[in-house]
């Protein structure tokens, strides 16, 4: 009987424990992207043992997500921030589909760099020059179309006003190589390497800055977008420039629980976890309570928000 009762109590016990415990997944990316051993990194810095079990998990990234947070399938994932500006106000590649409303930001992680590379010699200096010259926007489909698409405008320019074409920034990158394309735009964490290459190649390019009137303009409208800059030398014998960028985010729902997220947010800025977060990956360096706020474009989770609080980073 006895053993019985110390059985129960165990049994019990662990059933409590259990309940206690929260168990917070991460939706990152493709396995051979930046989102998924970031997300690991965050995972195992910011988990509790016996208290929240955070996990990475790989995906298909931000839409993906976004979905997945929204269906009830994953507590948090990464997202570029325009994305999660679209699904929160259901506008860009959200148009005509039902707001995200419930989405919440725990933290902008690290900058994705718009850049605007130019052939050296192509005569471009501004956005505006674009006008007339042959200029790759990415594939149909991509974010990084949207933001072309919108920074053109803010300068009062179309696709119809430039010759448009519609490949990756590798081919891009080759078709310049070939001078058969005067200019591309590519989103995305800076060095990246198709421009690394296209630099280091001897084909001579120029970083295009995005600033000015027409860019805060833009940054004011669409608040994702955050002032940025490449610095000198982050390709070979490329000048520093200031552009844009958008925010590789960590969202949740409005669901998710207050005091889960408010640990969670509080255990990634620690001393540990920063430490482990800068030696670990090359944007780790960049996470930081600092960046956390930049370029918020959804509201915070309540639980985020009290940590920023805490913190004096937002009022």
């Amino acid at each position: 009987m006895k053993r019985f009762l110390m059985a129960a109590f165990i049994a019990l016990a662990m059933a409590g424990s259990a309940q206690a415990q929260q168990f917070f997944r991460i939706g990152t990316g493709g396995t051979a992207g930046t989102y998924y051993p970031v997300g690991g990194m965050i995972a195992n810095a910011v988990t509790q043992p016996g208290k929240i079990i955070v996990s990475a998990q790989s995906s298909n990234g931000s839409v993906a997500n976004v979905t997945a947070i929204a269906g009830g399938a994953m507590e948090s994932g990464f997202s570029q921030a325009d994305v999660a500006s679209w699904a929160y106000t259901g506008t860009g590649i959200y148009e005509g589909k039902p707001k995200v409303a419930d989405l919440r930001l725990i933290a902008t992680l690290y900058p994705e760099s718009v850049h605007l590379v130019a052939r050296k010699g192509s005569g471009i200096k501004s956005v505006a020059d674009l006008k007339g010259k042959r200029v790759a926007l990415d594939e149909p489909g991509s974010g990084t179309l949207v933001d072309a698409k919108m920074i053109l405008a803010a300068y009062g320019l179309s696709e119809a006003d430039i010759k448009p074409e519609y490949v990756k920034p590798n081919q891009a990158g080759d078709k310049m190589k070939d001078g058969a394309l005067d200019a591309f735009f590519f989103v995305g964490g800076a060095p990246a390497g198709a421009i690394a290459e296209l630099a280091s190649g001897g084909a001579g390019i120029e970083l295009i800055p995005i600033d000015g009137p027409q860019a805060e303009k833009l940054r004011q409208a669409s608040p994702f977008f955050a002032v940025d800059v490449i610095p000198a030398g982050t390709y070979k014998d490329v000048a520093q420039v200031q552009t844009l960028a958008l925010g590789a985010q960590w969202v949740t729902s409005a669901k998710a629980d207050t005091q889960t997220v408010y640990e969670i947010t509080k255990a990634l800025f620690s001393e540990p976890t920063q430490k482990t977060l800068a030696a670990g990956h090359a944007k780790g360096k960049l996470i930081t309570k600092e960046n956390a706020v930049k370029g918020a474009g959804i509201p915070f989770h309540p639980g985020a928000e009290k940590y920023y609080r805490e913190a004096g980073l937002i009022k």
